[in-house]
Formats: structure tokens, sequence, C-alpha cells
């Protein structure tokens, strides 16, 4: 484990201009953090399994100078609505078209990772006209592995079941290459959204996805890869605890207008871990400033162009 000079979140947002707030989405009360103003087009950041806005805190800056940056909290997460009823791609997908009517943007740009990846995935191609272009960030949706959906869902229940520091410190942990970069001040932000008197129930419904029949319901296949008309940018890292590079580099040569960035040193949370690094890549891809589709990128690649 590395030593890491001390971190916070609210040191990520100091020098941001942002807000927080929250806007009723349809039937979905939505938490969001904003960057950016809505002269720029809408960037709509959306965060993986038992996650929270949080996870985009060190991208708002660099991406508000050319977007209209939303951060949000699905439903069943952070301090959105929590629906009572399993949760399904759907469902969320729902939640996303209400946001964007409520803000009222006809079209945006979407960066998921893992949950957030599948709901972007899955939107891009039922609403295509909604979509601009989409990142697919160490995203969920194409594989049922039971190993690590048996890992992920009882990391999660155990952290809802008893929210102490070192549950949800290992449940952070998980997400990440090097541990050191679980906080003091990032436990405590998640340990807050854990410790909410509805958090258990709603864990109960986010973890629908880890059962293996409704998983497999929500599934991405290869035919509703091919589907996808925006173009589109797959992260993956070397050490994603999810799957292996080969998954990433398989979903972006099916997507037509696919290409591959690798980022090496970073597990689930790339956008976190390696920010400076998945800054400019990410930048490049959505300003249409990245070398065109079938290009492989490296984390190596991207600190020398």
């Amino acid at each position: 484990m590395s030593t890491r000079p001390y971190t916070s979140v609210w040191s990520d947002l100091a020098q941001v201009e942002f807000s927080q707030g929250f806007i009723q989405a349809g039937p979905y009360r939505t938490r969001y953090l904003h960057a950016g103003d809505s002269s720029k087009p809408t960037l709509l950041m959306l965060h993986g399994i038992t996650g929270h806005a949080e996870a985009y805190v060190r991208n708002l800056q660099a991406h508000a100078e050319h977007f209209n940056v939303y951060a949000i909290d699905f439903i069943g997460h952070g301090y959105s609505s929590k629906p009572e009823h399993p949760l399904e791609i759907r469902h969320y997908i729902d939640q996303v078209n209400h946001f964007l009517d409520a803000i009222g943007v006809e079209k945006a740009f979407f960066t998921g990772e893992s949950l957030g990846g599948w709901v972007t995935a899955r939107f891009a191609i039922d609403y295509p006209d909604r979509v601009e272009r989409i990142v697919l960030n160490t995203m969920g949706g194409t594989m049922a592995n039971p190993v690590v959906m048996e890992r992920l869902y009882t990391l999660s229940m155990e952290a809802a079941k008893d929210p102490s520091w070192e549950r949800v410190k290992t449940r952070l942990e998980w997400l990440m290459a090097d541990p050191a970069m679980v906080t003091d001040d990032l436990i405590r932000t998640r340990q807050a959204i854990f410790q909410q008197p509805d958090w258990l129930k709603a864990c109960e419904a986010n973890m629908a996805l880890q059962d293996l029949e409704t998983r497999r319901r929500n599934m991405l296949t290869d035919e509703d890869l091919r589907s996808i008309q925006a173009p589109a940018l797959v992260v993956w890292t070397t050490k994603d605890p999810s799957g292996p590079v080969d998954e990433g580099r398989r979903i972006a040569g099916l997507i037509p207008n696919g290409r591959l960035a690798v980022i090496e040193n970073a597990g689930h949370w790339p956008q976190y871990e390696q920010t400076e690094i998945f800054n400019k890549i990410h930048l490049d891809f959505l300003l249409g400033l990245d070398e065109g589709a079938g290009t492989e990128l490296t984390s190596t690649a991207a600190k020398v162009r």
C-alpha cells in the first residue's frame, strides 16, 4: 500500500464552481452535482452499483470547461428516491429520461461507470436520438460471473446491515487497485449514505442485478452492442476486479463506432484513481479530438500525446 497525501471530497471540489441540489424528475426525486452552464452541451455522469455522484468529484472541473455537467444519484442510491421494488435497468433508464426532461435537455453526452455504463449502453440502444457520444467505463451488463457477483453482493449487503467504518472501507477498497486511495473522507461520505434508515431496503433493491436470473434478462447481447449508433469509448483498466481487459476489447470491437482505452494501475474507478489520465482520454474522445474509431489507446500513450 502506498502512502498518499490526505485528500477529501471537499478538497476535490474546493476550487470548483458547482452546485448540489435535488430535482423532481418524473416520480423520482433525484440528487445531483452540477458544474458548467447551459450554454454548453450537456454531459450526464452515471455511477456504479451502491455508488453516488461523488464518484465524479475529481472530474467535474475539467469537464465543466466544455460541458454542462450533471453527476446524479441513481434511484435506490445516494440521496435520490428509494423505490420499494427490485431495480432493473429499465427503472434507471426511466429515471434518466425523466431527468433529461426535467432539466430541459433533449440530447446529451453520457459517461457511465460499471452499472452506469450498463445503463448508458442500454439508453443509447433504446433512445439513440437523445445521445451524442457515450463512454462505457469498466461497464457492467455483458458478463455474469458468479464469483464476482457473489463478492459484490456480500460486501454490499454486509456494509448495508452494519455500516461500520471497516465494512464500508472494505466495500470501497474493492473499487481500487491501490487501497490507499480509500481516504477517511471517502469512507465517511459513503458511510453517511449507508446509515440512512431506508438504506438496507434500498440496497436489497439495487442488488437485484446480482441475482443470476434477473441479471440475465437485463444483460446486453452482442446484437445489442452492434446496434449502438453513437460513437462509443470503452474504458477498461489493467486491474479491474469485475473482468479482464479482453472483455473491454470485445465490447469495443462489437460497437460499430467503438474504440478502447486501457488505463494502467487502476481498478474499477479509473476516473478517481487515475484522474489526470482519465480526464485527458475522456475529454479527447467527447470533444472529437481522439484518433478515431478502431483506435486502442493506453494510459502511457495518453501521457505523451
